[in-house]
């Protein structure tokens, strides 16, 4: 008998430690995450960046860099690149991005940048030597949302001359999305590729 009045008192707790843990862990936990989530800023979405209509066409935190179909002119802002020697623009793929693994001392990536430095002048139609280093260059992730001024600036004659807009009609664009230094003294200056292209007119809405 005492066996089963020990039996039950301890099941009893058991069950009343479960019953808690449930509550905390299965319910007010997620509770809060998902409260904290709604009132962070930039959301739970991944930033999403819509049109004038409300229909998503990116993130702001996470930069693809867009291609014009084959054979059309180019008329984008071109973000950095995470190509290899056979491609040098290759957008990448975001479901799976991931750095290069190739360190400083790597042939294979001096052979890259060499690939997309040569790429990029002619695409920009400037000597090889003003190419910036962020453009031939990818991060950690590959998917950087922006690109420095210098590159900026080298693609303004092109976009211009494709869109039918004035050079400095770009520059105005490209300086309403530039950001400063962090707190005035961290980082450098950076340019938002989406935000360009979406004042731009040139992102696709992605509803119907």
């Amino acid at each position: 008998m005492l066996v089963l009045k020990q039996v039950i008192r301890q099941s009893i707790v058991g069950l009343a430690v479960l019953v808690a843990l449930t509550v905390v862990v299965g319910v007010a936990y997620p509770a809060v995450v998902w409260g904290v989530s709604r009132i962070a800023p930039g959301g739970p979405e991944g930033s999403t960046v819509t049109d004038r209509a409300g229909c998503p066409v990116g993130s702001a935190l996470l930069g693809i860099d867009p291609r014009p179909a084959t054979g059309a002119p180019d008329p984008y802002l071109h973000a950095r690149v995470v190509g290899s020697d056979d491609d040098p623009f290759a957008p990448g793929d975001p479901s799976a991005s991931a750095a290069s693994q190739q360190g400083p001392s790597s042939e294979m990536l001096a052979q890259w940048i060499r690939t997309r430095r040569a790429a990029i002048a002619v695409r920009e139609g400037v000597p090889p030597d003003q190419v910036p280093v962020d453009a031939v260059t990818g991060s950690g992730s590959g998917l950087d949302p922006d690109i420095s001024p210098a590159y900026a600036a080298i693609q303004v004659a092109r976009i211009a001359r494709v869109t039918g807009r004035t050079p400095a009609e770009v520059r105005a664009v490209i300086a309403d999305n530039t950001d400063g230094r962090q707190l005035g003294f961290l980082g450098q200056p950076v340019v938002n590729v989406l935000g360009v292209n979406r004042g731009l007119g040139l992102t696709a809405p992605g509803c119907g």
